[in-house]
């Protein structure tokens, strides 16, 4: 049954997130729902896709400049309606990114309705859950539910029961795992038991697909620039599972030693 989605996609970097955050925001936006996509990492790169390789202005950009914060200033339209949001980060060596993320989500409360109105708002999350500023989103009751990208790999794996801890803290239900393949053995077997050993499940298999990169490569997502590709249609399948998801249930982590004993399986 259809409800309005406020979700926070976490994973371990370089995993995948942005490229999934974006390509679900885009399918969903083909079926007609509005989307806001808010990036909280650093690289401001998770909206780069839904606007044709456009870089656009960060809210702590903004700030650090003096510039006026208004809705016309932070928020950008993109492929077929999606606003598009990045919070960016410190200088480098300078602050913590993790702060940034508090201080510009209370901002961004002040100026526009993006972050509550659409039908589906998507977090793209950085990192572990390293600290209190990248679960300000979950903190401010701006989130309902979590998913985790991982991949078949034990570092992945590894972050992600870290974020399972985490989410546990807050009491955040986790709605499910998804896999960005990184083509390893038994990958999809082992991502199936982690999900079902946390409570959770795997919601969507993301094969290794050049496709991906070459549309990232030009500034498009998939479902813009290979429509008619297989992988369009997982991603496809994924943003259906989202927007259908009727059950969640806040995460169970594994111990560390039976963590090691799935990936040595």
């Amino acid at each position: 049954m259809y409800r309005t989605r406020r979700i926070a996609i976490y994973g371990k970097g370089g995993i995948g997130k942005s490229s999934t955050a974006s390509n679900v925001a885009a399918a969903c936006a083909d079926d007609g729902y509005s989307v806001t996509i808010i990036g909280c990492d650093p690289k401001s790169d998770s909206s780069i896709t839904l606007l044709n390789g456009r870089r656009i202005p960060t809210v702590m950009d903004l700030m650090r400049q003096g510039a006026e914060l208004a809705e016309e200033n932070v928020v950008y339209e993109g492929y077929k309606g999606v606003k598009c949001i990045e919070v960016g980060g410190p200088e480098p060596g300078v602050g913590c990114a993790g702060r940034g993320i508090i201080v510009a989500v209370t901002e961004l409360q002040k100026i526009t309705t993006a972050l509550t109105e659409s039908d589906l708002v998507i977090y793209d999350v950085p990192g572990d859950i390293v600290c209190g500023g990248f679960v300000a989103p979950i903190r401010k009751g701006l989130v309902n539910e979590a998913y985790i990208i991982s991949s078949g790999e034990y570092m992945p794996i590894y972050a992600a029961n870290n974020i399972c801890k985490g989410l546990l803290k807050l009491k955040m239900p986790l709605s499910g795992v998804i896999c960005n393949s990184r083509n390893v053995p038994r990958e999809e077997e082992i991502i199936t038991k982690f999900a079902g050993s946390i409570g959770s499940k795997l919601v969507a298999f993301i094969p290794k697909d050049d496709i991906v990169q070459d549309c990232e490569r030009q500034g498009f997502s998939v479902l813009e620039n290979a429509s008619n590709s297989a992988i369009a249609d997982v991603y496809r399948k994924l943003a259906k599972a989202i927007m259908n998801c009727e059950h969640s249930a806040i995460p169970s982590p594994m111990e560390d030693d039976s963590l090691r004993e799935l990936l040595n399986m």
